[in-house]
């Protein structure tokens, strides 16, 4: 199945894109193929004049749509998620999640932003009509300290959010692939019967 790891930091580096690389990572090892997206390499002319004829903002919305689960990532800014973030968002269509699966991530200063997932994030998501959205994963920096050499190493709690959200996702993936062979086992089974018959 396909997942986009969607991200929506305006800087670099980002303790949220390293978050979201960590569950991208997760993600391959279990077969899922991951594609990333930086909202923040688009072009920033398109982006601000709601361009959706720039070539990069095409690209990017066919990413979206291609995809089967999305892995969002933001910073959390003055209790909401960011504004380069919330602007690519305003550029997909209405519908511009349906039948997807969305894990979303966020990072920010301290605990008392995490509210900011359920009251800013999560509305936005949900209008975008997505088949699920699952528990969201949000961690403070000092929860994802980073090391050179072998990454980031979230501490104890954050890890055990992380192993189930990932494992989550992968559950519900496996549900979508079987539904989707099901489907097509099905749109065959006319056919056949035709033939035989």
């Amino acid at each position: 199945m396909n997942v986009l790891l969607l991200g929506g930091s305006p800087s670099a580096p980002s303790s949220s894109w390293r978050l979201q690389q960590l569950v991208g990572a997760r993600l391959a090892a279990l077969g899922h193929r991951t594609r990333a997206l930086q909202v923040r390499d688009l072009p920033a002319q398109a982006l601000l004049r709601a361009d959706t004829s720039d070539p990069a903002i095409l690209d990017a919305v066919a990413r979206v749509r291609e995809a089967d689960a999305i892995v969002v990532g933001t910073p959390v800014y003055k209790a909401s998620f960011s504004g380069v973030f919330k602007v690519f968002l305003d550029l997909l269509p209405q519908d511009g999640l349906a039948g997807k699966l969305v894990l979303p991530l966020a990072t920010g200063g301290s605990q008392s932003h995490m509210l900011a997932l359920d009251y800013a994030l999560r509305p936005v998501l949900a209008s975008l009509a997505p088949r699920h959205i699952l528990p969201s994963i949000y961690a403070t920096a000092a929860q994802l300290p980073w090391d050179a050499d072998r990454g980031v190493l979230p501490v104890a709690a954050i890890a055990a959010r992380i192993d189930a959200g990932v494992e989550q996702l992968a559950h519900e993936l496996e549900g979508a692939l079987l539904r989707k062979a099901a489907g097509s086992l099905s749109a065959l089974a006319p056919a056949s019967a035709t033939i035989s018959a």
